[in-house]
């Protein structure tokens, strides 16, 4: 195991001795089981296309947790396999169930934070920030429950910002080519 991965479960460990709490631990596995499969996003995007004032943010939303979904489950947690934390770290015990044997990128940081980065561009200044913050405890979560390592939480992290970038250039050259 190298250095990088020895701080990485050490960080694990310590998380699940010292942060964790008895009271926190029912309230951070429902939040991050709201992640699955990108539905709790998925909801948000399907409001936002309720209201004309929001209905962009919404399609750059999907758009972005399209190119979240290609990205990390796809492709590249078929490239790097790499094993969840519990599976190789001993004592760590993850607070929910994960099915998906993959761990790098970390997809729901990457579907949280395509969100929010794709909403950032139409919403109003306290929703956007509201969306990123939620992304990223989103991304946190997944830390605190244990199935994922530091870095698969930071490059899903940035595959998520990625493709909200793109949702949002998908959206906007989509609005353009309507109005012509």
């Amino acid at each position: 195991m190298g250095a990088l991965s020895q701080f990485e479960g050490q960080f694990l460990l310590w998380i699940q001795q010292v942060v964790r709490q008895p009271w926190l631990n029912p309230i951070a596995a429902f939040y991050t089981k709201l992640g699955d499969h990108g539905m709790v996003w998925i909801a948000l995007c399907l409001l936002m296309l309720l209201w004309p004032k929001t209905r962009r943010a919404g399609l750059a939303g999907f758009f972005a947790l399209a190119l979240s979904l290609l990205c990390t489950n796809i492709v590249l947690k078929h490239i790097f396999e790499r094993t969840r934390p519990w599976l190789v770290l001993e004592g760590l015990t993850p607070l929910v169930v994960e099915r998906d044997p993959n761990s790098f990128p970390s997809g729901h940081s990457s579907a949280a934070l395509s969100c929010g980065a794709a909403w950032w561009h139409y919403l109003p200044k306290p929703w956007r920030v509201t969306a990123v913050v939620c992304a990223l405890l989103m991304a946190l979560s997944r830390l605190y429950v244990g199935v994922h390592f530091p870095t698969d939480v930071a490059c899903g992290i940035l595959v998520g910002i990625f493709c909200g970038w793109g949702g949002w250039r998908i959206e906007e050259k989509g609005s353009h080519f309507c109005k012509s």
